[in-house]
């Protein structure tokens, strides 16, 4: 049986990079295997890989869009960015409709994306990044820029394609 897939949003490289070194700096580093993310679908089948990606491909014909960074969300054992933008909302609603059938429990009970810069971590660790990151945090926008898949290999994840938004290719 193939490997679960996983589906995320893809922001320009100035805000990944950001988004990145704050997870360097705070997530544990035993358990950092991955960059910075904004997963949309923890877990689809991986035997539909060429499925989800027909559908990804069409929907990445879109144009890119704004995406507000809004807040500092504490996690109770770690801390995330709060991410905003109703064209995602549309996105990742209409993404579910056309996945429904494989959608995991997680996956179905989707509601606020972020971006997670720490986790896993004793909860008076992550209330003093969360009170640190909230003191300085400034609203901006950032811009998404189309979508990953990746394959899950139980812990790191492997690069299966990437639709960038403006794109009628198929990954």
């Amino acid at each position: 049986m193939p490997s679960p897939l996983i589906v995320t949003l893809l922001l320009d490289d100035a805000a990944h990079q950001r988004f990145d070194r704050l997870r360097a700096a705070h997530f544990p580093p035993e358990r950092n295997h991955l960059q910075a993310h904004v997963t949309l679908f923890h877990a689809l089948p991986g035997e539909h890989r060429a499925a989800i990606g027909r559908e990804l491909a069409v929907v990445a014909a879109r144009p890119a869009f704004d995406v507000a960074v809004s807040g500092v969300r504490f996690l109770g054992r770690g801390v995330a960015l709060d991410l905003s933008a109703p064209e995602l909302t549309t996105l990742r609603a209409g993404l579910a409709d056309a996945f429904d059938p494989w959608l995991t429990r997680q996956d179905r009970q989707w509601s606020r994306p972020h971006v997670t810069v720490q986790n896993k971590v004793a909860p008076e660790v992550a209330r003093a990044l969360h009170a640190e990151l909230t003191a300085s945090f400034v609203p901006e926008t950032v811009t998404a820029r189309g979508l990953g898949l990746w394959r899950y290999l139980g812990g790191p994840w492997a690069a299966e394609a990437e639709f960038s938004f403006g794109s009628d290719r198929s990954g």
